[in-house]
């Protein structure tokens, strides 16, 4: 059986630590060969052209040249390279950086060995490996907000029912056998869920988007 081709990989983080350490786990790896390494996302783009690597893993927050932005400039003029992002940052905003750069990719730097070397082969052969927690951010960025008026409870709506008939407080609270201090308590709830400033924009905005229709 004939040895494989070692996946050709560049190195990029703005840590001197963390650059090296992984320079230093991955070349015990036959299958890698690790043919450069990057202190910003500026470097990473001009050694792509010099190393030719296959895969890069590539910090996010970096000084002059981001990771995205490094990403998205080295997938413009080298399409054929597969860049996992290895990160420390969880925040959306970051996960939907990366991925929509380019990203094959998305790892937290506490991954294990293996794992980290299992995802660069998936990544050469085109395959995206996601973190479980930043697979969860996509999945409700994905989604988007929830309808209004989805995170009323029971008996918000109830309340909500009674405000939109013209009921006063008074009213609501006999009708439910509540007493008017909690009526007020659940028409304020039922106004900053809602996003309402007052009894009429409430029932307005009910009547829009149908917040009491049954499912």
């Amino acid at each position: 059986m004939s040895a494989q081709t070692p996946i050709r990989v560049m190195i990029v983080d703005d840590h001197n630590l963390v650059r090296d350490g992984l320079n230093l786990l991955l070349s015990t790896y036959d299958e890698l060969n690790i043919v450069a390494l990057a202190e910003n996302g500026e470097q990473a783009v001009e050694l792509c052209s010099q190393v030719e690597p296959d895969v890069v893993l590539m910090d996010i927050v970096m000084p002059e040249v981001d990771g995205p932005s490094a990403t998205k400039r080295i997938l413009t003029t080298y399409p054929d390279i597969k860049i996992i992002a290895l990160t420390s940052y969880l925040e959306e905003d970051m996960v939907m950086r990366a991925i929509n750069a380019g990203s094959v990719g998305y790892l937290l730097k506490n991954v294990s060995a293996p794992k980290l070397v299992e995802t660069i082969k998936a990544a050469h052969q085109g395959q995206a490996t996601i973190d479980a927690s930043a697979a969860t951010i996509l999945l409700k960025a994905s989604q988007g907000p929830p309808a209004l008026g989805t995170d009323l409870t029971i008996r918000e709506r109830e309340v909500l029912a009674l405000m939109v008939d013209g009921k006063t407080n008074k009213e609501i609270a006999e009708r439910l056998s509540l007493s008017p201090g909690t009526i007020r308590a659940y028409v304020s709830n039922i106004l900053s869920k809602l996003g309402a400033s007052n009894r009429t924009e409430a029932a307005m905005l009910t009547m829009q988007h149908n917040i009491l229709s049954p499912a």
